[in-house]
């Protein structure tokens, strides 16, 4: 029985926020809508199965729930520094810098919400990944010490996201 269950729904958890989400996106919640919803939430992760990794061992949720609110303040934060340095700051004082950050994360899960992060964050871009996935190149709006945002990255997310994911 779990071998259909598992064939049936790879992923029970994608199935029911897509059904959910497809539902709230409607004007008014119907039985079709639903019913719709959740033949997308069945047939999506079905078709996408073969592309998903393996859970990752030792994810650790509470501690990514705090991540998430220190990202979201974050974001918040340099919206307003991203703001001031386009309002102040001229276009021939900016000083943009590619900072290549070394990563001691190895699993691609945390490697990629690390990229996702510092793309989130106005003012920065995750531009490459090393072939071997030990360094991250970044792309950062304006700075006068690269290494202080190097350093930042790896005290303030990277740090949080091997705690995560040991």
């Amino acid at each position: 029985m779990m071998r259909v269950y598992r064939w049936l729904l790879p992923h029970p958890l994608l199935t029911l926020i897509l059904a959910v989400v497809w539902t709230l996106l409607q004007n008014e919640v119907s039985s079709g809508m639903v019913v719709f919803g959740i033949i997308l939430g069945v047939i999506i992760p079905l078709m996408t199965s073969i592309w998903w990794p393996d859970t990752p061992q030792g994810f650790r949720l509470g501690k990514m729930i705090s991540y998430s609110f220190v990202v979201i303040w974050d974001i918040l934060v340099a919206n307003v520094q991203v703001a001031w340095i386009v309002l102040t700051v001229p276009n021939a004082k900016l000083k943009p810098a590619w900072i290549v950050v070394p990563l001691e994360l190895r699993q691609p899960e945390a490697i990629t919400v690390l990229a996702g992060t510092i793309t989130l964050t106005p003012g920065t871009v995750s531009a490459d990944l090393s072939n071997e996935g030990h360094s991250l190149l970044v792309h950062v709006l304006h700075t006068s010490d690269a290494d202080a945002v190097r350093e930042d990255i790896k005290t303030r997310y990277e740090r949080r996201l091997l705690e995560i994911f040991s």
